[in-house]
């Protein structure tokens, strides 16, 4: 039976690690080396690191870091934050990271996933598209850690990344982002009808079982979490977890 990935993303301020709600309210979560060492332990499939103000900062996330990471990693790793150049891409890949996750730089140049991707291969190159909702209640694609909002139609961007050659998309829902009130489901479904590269759900997981829904439900490869596995309990108290592989099974 196929089992999708199931990857704890982890936000990066600075050298800590955060979570947030909605892309704010922003809570310290500790070390991301100690994170990456637990979830060693605790056999994770793959991990994201976002670099969360890289972009507005007008930097890149630190290669040092992703050396530091990678040599601590036994798990593929992916990156982002403030990547736009083919050279950039090249430093993240010889640092360690498997692939690196391209947002803001995505929306202003989309011709880069095309050299990116032809460059590197299509595998390296994945796509963060963080939607939320606009002052009338209508779903848009957003930049610049969710405060820039794009003119770009959701499915014709996705459809524009697959052509241009992006390996995978992560489908972000920022009003979901730390609530812990499940995925947006109906947003993760239609993206994945339009689009036959590999689709990572990202926003609102609360429980396995809200993992095992989403996957039912949407058709996807993979599926991410922050706040699942950093936190523990009502009260949210910070403690690394991972699913046991029989601790989830999946019907499709």
């Amino acid at each position: 039976m196929y089992r999708p990935r199931i990857i704890p993303v982890l936000l990066l301020k600075g050298e800590g690690l955060y979570k947030s709600v909605k892309f704010k309210k922003f809570n310290y979560i500790g070390d991301p080396i100690n994170a990456v060492k637990l979830f060693n332990d605790l056999k994770a499939d793959e991990l994201t690191f976002l670099d969360i103000n890289a972009t507005n900062d007008k930097r890149t996330i630190s290669i040092d870091l992703i050396k530091d990471i990678g040599e601590e990693a036994n798990m593929p790793f992916a990156v982002g934050g403030g990547i736009k150049s083919i050279k950039y891409i090249e430093k993240v890949i010889k640092a360690g990271a498997e692939k690196v996750v391209i947002n803001t730089h995505a929306i202003k140049n989309p011709y880069f996933i095309k050299e990116a991707s032809n460059y590197f291969g299509s595998s390296t190159i994945c796509v963060c598209v963080d939607v939320k909702k606009n002052l009338f209640g209508k779903q848009k694609i957003y930049s610049n850690a969710g405060t820039k909002i794009s003119s770009y139609n959701i499915l014709d961007f996705c459809k524009l990344m697959e052509q241009n050659g992006a390996g995978e998309l992560i489908i972000q829902s920022v009003d979901k982002d730390g609530t812990m009130e499940g995925y947006d489901t109906n947003l993760l479904a239609s993206v994945s009808k339009h689009v036959t590269i590999p689709i990572v759900g990202l926003g609102g997981a609360k429980s396995l079982n809200n993992l095992k829904r989403a996957y039912d439900l949407c058709n996807l490869n993979g599926l991410a979490a922050g706040s699942l596995f950093v936190y523990q309990g009502t009260k949210k108290g910070v403690l690394i977890n991972y699913p046991e592989k029989n601790e989830v099974s999946f019907t499709s």
